[in-house]
């Protein structure tokens, strides 16, 4: 053997030459096949990935309901879902973990999604065993969604197949979608929860609802607070309020243990001129236990609005032991401690002296925090905006005033009443903290011609409107915008003959000015 591998020596060096050369061949002539496999799977993922997408689109769920939700409320719209699962007595749970999902998912916490989408799974077994597939739709949508995100195509495509069995099982036209007025009612939730932008959307879904099933005690709750919702949203006419009140008692029929719904009927029934009948709706739902928390918070309002801020106190102190990051409960309170303020100054013909001119400015202090800790909770609650800088202003700090102010008109306001009471607001704070009429008049015009309907804040600008007018009259009875400020006050208010006189007199002074200046012109 010694004597072979001997003779073999001198050939080593050519061996080793040639297996390079023989690697390197190999080498490059698999490289490209290897490149075009790796790019073959590449090219399938994404063609997976693109199929599965479109059928995600066709789903019916939280990701595919186009719910109006801005970054800066993601967390509020959190803290509301929480309150509910722990606070709000409901038969109705799965759709509030489905939201609860889909905010975890905005929030980029998707696998704390996955655990509320669990929860969902386990609720519709509890509450659904004999019909659990077809109430399992939103959650499987969910899911498919959320693992589509993650980027866990199998999974994605197991639930898109749980879909398409249950929509042939049910002889669903369509394979990733069913027309049910279950999943109508849980879009319906949804958008509800997700703010006023979606109420109208959310009052559509649960009418669809009730026209497949009007004895339902879910879709008729739905519908009710929705009508309420949008009551105090948008302008109220007798129809609307007429409907809305009937929706309600509609809603106490079919559930007549709930006592949220009995607090809501309250409200509407002191909007109405009914306060003693709503009086008796609230003490009813007082006595109850299902949904104290919130059965307190709207309970509170109605002794506010009627003036019993010592009743409405205690109770929103014990709303807000159960729900600290209550937007609305803080906001209460911060209106409560204003009105005890007011309450003061008028017992003292506005010049409180001494124990009182101390406990004006406890409160108008304890009123600053509560409405700060709201706007901490929701940046974008306009009327907190504005809240606030009135008692920047009532604290003797115009600066930060304006700066809230400045901040409330630049919000997104999509309740052209809500915009109105800015203009207003801000009308105000002009003419009596800045002496600016000129800007004062600007902004109630604003107010007065954003919409041709009848509001409060309209009607209030509009008065404004009239006394700076006449004020400045009383200067200068030649002032030409004065005068056809006046006379649009009084075109508005129906009043045509004032009119007519005003427009006349500013015409007349507006043909002398123009000789007069025609004159110095020729001179």
């Amino acid at each position: 053997m010694s004597t072979y591998l001997r003779a073999l020596a001198p050939w080593v060096g050519t061996f080793q030459l040639l297996l390079a050369i023989y690697k390197q061949n190999i080498a490059s002539s698999w490289t490209p096949a290897i490149q075009n496999y790796k790019e073959t799977v590449i090219m399938s993922d994404e063609s997976n990935g693109n199929l599965i997408k479109d059928k995600l689109v066709q789903l019916r769920c939280h990701f595919t309901w186009n719910l109006l939700i801005e970054d800066v409320e993601v967390s509020d719209l959190e803290n509301r879902v929480f309150d509910e699962i722990l606070c709000l007595d409901t038969k109705y749970n799965v759709a509030i973990y489905n939201l609860l999902a889909y905010v975890k998912h905005l929030k980029g916490q998707n696998e704390e999604a996955l655990e509320s989408l669990k929860k969902a799974e386990d609720l519709i077994q509890q509450e659904h065993a004999n019909q659990s597939d077809l109430r399992s739709l939103v959650t499987w949508g969910n899911y498919a969604w959320l693992y589509y995100h993650m980027g866990r195509l199998a999974d994605a495509r197991m639930y898109l197949d749980k879909v398409e069995n249950t929509c042939k099982e049910f002889a669903s036209p369509y394979c990733y979608r069913m027309e049910c007025p279950e999943m109508d009612c849980e879009e319906g939730w949804a958008l509800l929860k997700c703010g006023g932008k979606n109420y109208e959307q959310a009052k559509a879904c649960f009418e669809k609802a009730l026209k497949v099933d009007p004895e339902n005690p879910e879709f008729s709750t739905g519908y009710a607070i929705t009508s309420y919702r949008l009551n105090s949203f948008n302008k109220v006419t007798e129809t609307t309020e007429a409907s809305c009140l009937q929706a309600l008692k509609e809603a106490i029929r079919l559930n007549p243990e709930n006592a949220y719904i009995k607090v809501l009927l309250a409200l509407k029934l002191q909007d109405m001129g009914q306060e003693a009948e709503g009086e008796k709706y609230t003490e009813e739902a007082l006595t109850s236990e299902s949904s104290q928390t919130y059965v307190f918070r709207y309970a509170a309002k109605f002794y506010r609005r009627k003036g019993s801020v010592d009743k409405a106190l205690p109770l929103l102190r014990k709303a807000l032991q159960a729900t600290p990051n209550s937007v609305f409960v803080h906001h209460q309170i911060a209106i409560c401690y204003k009105t005890q303020m007011i309450q003061i100054k008028k017992a003292t013909n506005w010049q409180p002296r001494g124990r009182d001119k101390e406990e004006v400015h406890r409160l108008l202090q304890l009123a600053i925090a509560e409405l700060e800790k709201t706007l901490q909770l929701k940046p974008t609650n306009e009327m907190a905006h504005v809240e606030l800088a009135d008692m920047y202003a009532e604290n003797g700090d115009p600066t930060r005033a304006e700066e809230m102010f400045q901040k409330a008109l630049r919000l997104e306001v999509c309740n052209p009443h809500l915009q109105q009471e800015i203009y207003y607001r801000y009308g105000q704070f002009q003419e009596y903290q800045k002496s600016s009429e000129a800007d004062a008049i600007t902004y109630h015009l604003k107010a007065v011609m954003l919409t041709e309907e009848s509001s409060s804040p309209r009607d209030k600008s509009m008065r404004s409107l009239e006394r700076l007018a006449q004020k400045k009259l009383r200067r200068n009875a030649s002032d030409i915008r004065s005068l056809s400020i006046l006379g649009f006050v009084h075109k508005l208010k129906g009043e045509m003959n004032e009119a007519l006189e005003c427009y006349e007199r500013a015409l007349r002074l507006s043909a002398e000015l123009r000789t007069l200046w025609d004159m110095i012109d020729g001179r």
